[in-house]
């Protein structure tokens, strides 16, 4: 691992902390939340369809290892989803966040980094593409850890612990998929696609559209300028 490839890791850590300290200092409508997470699923999107099918292809793996590991990354994500709310309904709200929720959350930033790990072992722009497209979802995760009333500098401890565990993971992924065979890598990357696109759907516009106030088409909009603002990114460095 190189010195940059890890000063490129440190990026989500750092915008998970940054989220932490903004949901300190300001807590956000629910219309304005919901813009925030359509904004994050258009960057997501822009990051599945820009760089990561893409760099997929390039590894040339067969199709059935491809189409079988997103298989398994979509019932293992949806496994993970069954778990997590049955362990939010076990410990329910008490004061705060559910243990539920937290360790749902926790699982999610581990799979964020371990998948900017993957992306580094692929080697181009894939790794740090994917490390700036996951720190804006890491950025809104501060504020969404946000409660009805703020929780004041708590936050911040919380949100430090997301930036630690994506680094820490993303840190893992490189080291354990480097040198490994085209068709594994291409297999992970394709298990990650699955994870990526069941954040955006079950997870960031779910959530987005959740609350008593009616959606507006303002907010497809948003999403689609996340989308559009994370392709000229990676236009402009061709």
């Amino acid at each position: 691992m190189t010195r940059n490839e890890f000063l490129l890791m440190l990026i989500p850590a750092i915008v998970a902390l940054a989220g932490g300290v903004l949901a300190a200092l300001w807590h956000p409508s629910h219309k304005a939340r919901s813009l925030i997470q359509h904004f994050a699923a258009g960057v997501v999107l822009a990051a599945i369809a820009v760089e990561l099918l893409p760099e997929i292809e390039r590894e040339h793996a067969p199709g059935w290892v491809l189409a079988s590991a997103f298989g398994v990354g979509s019932l293992f994500m949806y496994g993970m989803k069954l778990i997590t709310e049955r362990m939010e309904a076990q410990h329910g709200e008490q004061g705060g966040r559910s243990t539920g929720l937290l360790a749902a959350v926790f699982f999610d930033v581990a799979m964020d980094g371990f998948i900017i790990g993957a992306g580094f072992a692929a080697g181009g722009e894939t790794g740090p593409v994917l490390a700036i497209g996951l720190a804006v979802e890491l950025l809104f995760l501060g504020l969404a850890l946000t409660t009805d009333a703020p929780g004041g500098w708590k936050i911040v401890g919380l949100s430090g612990g997301l930036g630690v565990t994506v680094l820490l993971a993303a840190v893992a992924g490189k080291l354990i998929l480097s040198g490994v065979s085209k068709t594994v890598l291409a297999g992970t990357l394709a298990f990650s696609a699955a994870a990526l696109l069941y954040l955006v759907t079950e997870e960031l516009l779910i959530e987005a559209h959740k609350g008593k106030h009616k959606e507006t088409p303002s907010s497809t909009l948003v999403l689609f300028a996340g989308f559009l603002a994370f392709w000229l990114i990676q236009l402009a460095g061709k």
